[in-house]
């Protein structure tokens, strides 16, 4: 391309020598070689912008195709991450639905809608009912019990101590 435009501009120079230095009409040549190479530059520049903007354009694809990989990326490790947490979390056996301020369950940080996946000895392999979990707090009265809940999808150890409150059971 540079080569072409040298070309061009000795074609140019070669023309101003072998002219006259009016033309025919009395206009004076080295206006129309002025007006000439003017006119060359203006079609180089604009060849050049050209260029210039192609490879611009060439460049932003490449750009906004490596934003769209990454963040497809991205994607995918978030998701496959947000599944290997729920897969290694066990299945809950129970629910909380209820929590009164002031009790044992409260003092220990158990909240409603915490699901409950480990509770003194009871766990989700060996829960059958909640007869299971009203045995344990009977015979944990006084004594603190590991209670592990899932909160958030997030796996929590409390600890809990069944006691005597100023409302029903020892839980509350």
């Amino acid at each position: 391309e540079s080569v072409l435009k040298m070309k061009m501009c000795w074609v140019i120079i070669q023309d101003c020598y072998n002219m006259k230095y009016m033309t025919e009409c009395g206009r004076n040549r080295a206006e129309d070689i002025l007006f000439s190479s003017k006119e060359f530059r203006q079609k180089c520049l604009q060849n050049d912008h050209k260029a210039l903007m192609l490879q611009v354009e060439k460049a932003l694809h490449q750009l906004h195709a490596r934003e769209k990989a990454k963040q497809a990326k991205d994607e995918a490790e978030a998701q496959a991450e947000a599944m290997n947490q729920n897969q290694s979390l066990p299945q809950p056996f129970a629910r909380v639905n209820a929590v009164t301020p002031g009790s044992p369950a409260s003092i220990s940080g158990l909240q409603v809608d915490d699901e409950i996946i480990e509770f003194g000895s009871v766990d989700t392999h060996n829960f059958q009912t909640l007869q299971n979990i009203a045995t344990v707090v009977q015979h944990s009265e006084g004594k603190p019990l590991s209670v592990t809940v899932i909160r958030g999808g997030k796996k929590l150890h409390l600890g809990l101590t069944p006691k005597h409150w100023a409302g029903k059971g020892l839980l509350g």
